[in-house]
């Protein structure tokens, strides 16, 4: 298997003695000096990044990306928080063993959590997949019934029982990721104003409340050669809420030819789509899950205006030189289209 890391960029750098001193004198258990420092490359957002001691240790180091962050989004002690607990009952979350909100160690707060091992699935399958169809057929069926999984655990039996506020739930979010793109928009984009106006009229009633991991999708997880789930990522904006927002979001990611947004998806990403089409995958959700999805397409218009915001905000720090990866620049044009199929969901 190829290294998934790579040398840190230079303009997401830190202080490495600072941070290796401040590993050692506070998680003796964990690390034993020298500690040498890479990066995960991948992500569009928060830096992670590893850290491997003199015993040749792994861990996994997260904190916020450079900049200004929107309120509530990037937020490591939630992360640290859902991760620190939920891995007693959903294996799937890797284990948070502490988070240092002191700033000056590593230029913002960041928590130290296992590593695990396998591939992260993106533009295309690993080799060791590529040609195995029993192995992408059980990539996608993992990743639905984990999603089930994860809505069955009580967040009581976690400690996690108020880490978000249920009611009104779906109205916060709408608002919020509203306000957020007003925040981040570099241009005027009508379709996203037409979404902030229709989506509070469309709201379902929430059918049960349960641990959302709130950015739900494929390159969100590592999977094993085969195709078997080793790990679900990023939990920062994780809350408690109405299961089919985790849905929609699986929905909005899962890329098929015939959609308006394969553009996006399907060409930046694995097209899961081709595997496992999206009349299979809600009806393995609503099995899985107990729940019924027939208003499912607003939840899916949901996730495509706040992955809309959320690309907006990724290419805003890129326009304004707050990154160098020329990744971000295709991002401009990204919002308009996926505003415009959100609103042909709700029509």
């Amino acid at each position: 298997m190829m290294s998934d890391t790579a040398p840190i960029r230079p303009e997401e750098r830190f202080d490495e003695a600072v941070v290796a001193g401040y590993l050692c004198s506070t998680l003796p258990d964990l690390f034993s000096g020298p500690v040498r420092f890479d990066q995960f490359p991948g992500g569009a957002a928060n830096l992670t990044y590893r850290a491997v001691d003199a015993e040749d240790r792994e861990y996994v180091l997260r904190r916020a990306p450079l900049g200004a962050v929107a309120k509530g989004g990037h937020d490591m002690e939630r992360e640290h928080r859902v991760l620190s607990r939920l891995w007693r009952d959903f294996a799937l979350a890797p284990r948070s063993y502490h988070y240092c909100e002191d700033a000056d160690v590593m230029g913002k707060p960041f928590f130290v959590m296992e590593r695990r091992t396998g591939f992260v699935v993106r533009k295309h399958w690993p080799d060791e997949i590529a040609s195995n169809e029993h192995a992408k057929r059980k990539v996608a069926e993992s990743l639905v019934d984990a999603l089930g999984a994860l809505h069955s655990v009580d967040p009581a039996d976690v400690g996690l029982a108020d880490l978000g506020r249920p009611d009104g739930f779906v109205e916060r979010q709408i608002s919020g990721w509203a306000r957020r793109w007003e925040a981040a928009a570099t241009r005027p984009v009508t379709a996203m104003e037409e979404l902030a106006g229709l989506l509070p009229e469309r709201v379902p009633s929430s059918q049960r409340s349960v641990i959302l991991h709130n950015d739900y999708k494929l390159d969100n997880t590592m999977i094993a050669a085969d195709g078997s789930l080793v790990a679900v990522f990023d939990w920062d904006m994780a809350t408690l809420g109405d299961p089919l927002v985790d849905c929609g979001t699986m929905l909005a990611y899962w890329a098929q030819p015939d959609d308006p947004t394969y553009a996006v998806f399907g060409d930046n990403a694995v097209a899961i789509g081709a595997v496992m089409d999206k009349d299979e995958v809600r009806q393995r959700y609503a099995t899985k899950a107990g729940l019924d999805v027939s208003a499912i397409g607003f939840y899916e218009a949901l996730a495509l205006f706040r992955i809309a915001v959320i690309v907006e905000q990724i290419y805003a720090r890129y326009a304004a030189g707050q990154t160098t990866d020329d990744r971000f620049a295709a991002f401009e044009h990204l919002a308009p289209l996926l505003a415009n199929a959100a609103l042909r969901l709700l029509e």
